[in-house]
């Protein structure tokens, strides 16, 4: 087998993939182990599949505009906004860099945190060759200051529910964070859980994200639903 057959595999983007959608933004329930962009792998990226049902939902022969504003490690599923238009774009980059846009994301571990909540800041340095961060509890040459809230929401048969409220936007930074206080996040062997999920993936889940639409200036709350595995889906009792 390729390396790139297992994404190529995943199902094309459908009605009920859609979280939210108007004329400048559309935002998708993104499934574990699909990218976001074209990476070496050659697998399918969701923004082309995104570009795919927009241009055969609004019968654009020529294709339509798509841009892509953040992204969410391949291993990782839940929402994930993407621009329809030039003008929302660049307002929604914008939004991103100034810290504008509410991200909380759902964490299953198997360690009890030491602490119920609390706020973890640290110091990143990403290998870009390995693909790994590490964190540090200073600043290091080369490394970016990292900073979440997290709280612990709920247990079911000795798993643990984190709700977590990334306040910067690192690479791996809730893995590699939940990981350096001793709460290595279910499935994710490069971060410390002693095996990794056959189904390559992680128990990481974008729940919510909350913003001021950047065209019409209103409130804009999307949320997804758990993925549907046999695992996670019992964690909705929680809310």
């Amino acid at each position: 087998m390729t390396k790139g057959n297992t994404n190529k595999q995943l199902p094309e983007i459908t009605d009920k993939d859609v979280l939210y959608e108007d004329n400048h933004l559309i935002s998708i329930n993104k499934r574990a182990g699909e990218i976001v962009q074209v990476d070496e792998t050659g697998d399918v990226p969701l923004d082309e599949k995104v570009k795919a049902y927009l241009a055969k939902k609004y019968d654009k022969p020529n294709g339509a505009f798509l841009g892509v504003v953040h992204r969410l490690d391949r291993p990782v599923s839940g929402i994930i906004l993407f621009a329809k238009t030039s003008k929302a774009l660049d307002r929604i980059n914008r939004m991103f860099k100034n810290r504008e846009m509410k991200k909380t994301y759902w964490a299953v571990v198997r360690n009890k945190p030491a602490k119920t909540e609390g706020n973890l800041v640290h110091w990143l340095v990403k290998n870009p060759q390995k693909n790994v961060t590490k964190a540090h509890d200073r600043e290091v040459p080369g490394s970016l200051r990292s900073e979440l809230n997290y709280k612990l929401i709920g247990e079911l048969g000795g798993y643990y529910l984190i709700e977590v409220d990334p306040i910067t936007g690192r690479p791996h930074q809730i893995r590699v964070q939940l990981s350096t206080m001793g709460c290595p996040i279910v499935g994710d062997n490069k971060y410390g859980y002693p095996r990794g999920s056959l189904k390559r993936s992680i128990c990481l889940h974008s729940r919510k994200l909350h913003f001021i639409h950047p065209v019409k200036n209103e409130p804009v709350n999307i949320f997804a639903p758990l993925p549907q595995d046999g695992f996670w889906e019992r964690f909705e009792v929680f809310g």
